[in-house]
């Protein structure tokens, strides 16, 4: 009987090096830096700079900065299920950079979302939470947007432009919910997890996060974006406490709730009298 042969062939290779050397340390931080720059050019990243040359246009317009306004939630066509159409392709898009976080996070074989807990693991504190962080956000800072518009630094912002269909409120809610997700998932959970990784201090971290939260809001002029920056200090801060975004997805989507649904069903008089067109 012929001995079995046990050396490779092409047909057959051998067994992986057991004794191949450990990817480098330094080429995987660049991986990541690579990572987190490409995931940021994809969502948040490229709203600021966007934002950047928006504020640029406004400084350099005839018109002053107060005298200028921004609509949220703009209407996208005359048709109405067209409307709707748009709007929840924009808003189903817009989620897409959130997956891909969550994506490369779980890279590691760990799930995402219990790694920066996004889960419902404990849904009766995360709201209670959240709604306590968007008091603590939210009504301070309809003040410092009265503030910043009587200082001239802020633009006349109009949180909603949605025809008044059935289907607008809905619409609103939907886009809360998408703009904190896209937020809090990007620029807290992922981005502060990546920064971790790359052994980013503490502060810096916690800098490089606020500071990216208030440079996409630059299009709304510099008050709104320092006080974005002030949430983001806030939000970040909590994150690094307890390691759980619910809270703040919570928070975000209740102050953009009361914002969107707010300045669509509130007498003008009322919006008037809160420092809002």
């Amino acid at each position: 009987m012929t001995p079995a042969n046990d050396a490779p062939t092409a047909d057959r290779p051998g067994p992986p090096d057991a004794a191949a050397p450990p990817p480098d340390a330094r080429a995987q931080r660049r991986r990541l830096g690579a990572e987190v720059w490409i995931v940021l050019g994809l969502s948040l990243g490229q709203s600021a700079l966007y934002a950047a040359v928006r504020l640029y246009a406004r400084l350099t317009a005839e018109v002053p900065l107060a005298q200028q306004s921004t609509t949220l939630n703009p209407t996208r066509a005359e048709r109405p299920y067209l409307d709707l159409t748009y709007q929840l392709l924009a808003i189903g898009f817009a989620l897409v950079p959130v997956a891909l976080a969550l994506y490369l996070l779980s890279s590691d074989g760990r799930s995402a979302v219990r790694r920066i807990g996004l889960d419902a693991a404990r849904p009766v504190r995360d709201v209670v939470v959240g709604l306590g962080l968007a008091a603590a956000v939210g009504l301070p800072g309809l003040g410092f947007y009265a503030l910043t518009r009587v200082l001239g630094i802020t633009v006349d912002i109009r949180a909603a432009g949605l025809e008044p269909y059935w289907w607008a409120v809905p619409v609103l809610v939907l886009s809360a919910l998408q703009n904190a997700l896209l937020e809090e998932v990007v620029a807290v959970g992922y981005l502060m997890e990546r920064l971790r990784t790359l052994r980013w201090s503490v502060p810096a971290i916690l800098v490089a996060s606020s500071l990216l939260r208030g440079a996409y809001h630059l299009y709304q002029g510099p008050g709104m974006a320092l006080g974005n920056v002030a949430m983001g200090l806030l939000f970040s801060w909590y994150y690094l406490r307890r390691r759980r975004v619910m809270p703040l997805v919570v928070a975000h989507t209740a102050i953009d709730v009361v914002a969107f649904v707010g300045y669509t069903l509130l007498p003008p008089e009322w919006l008037a009298a809160l420092g809002v067109r």
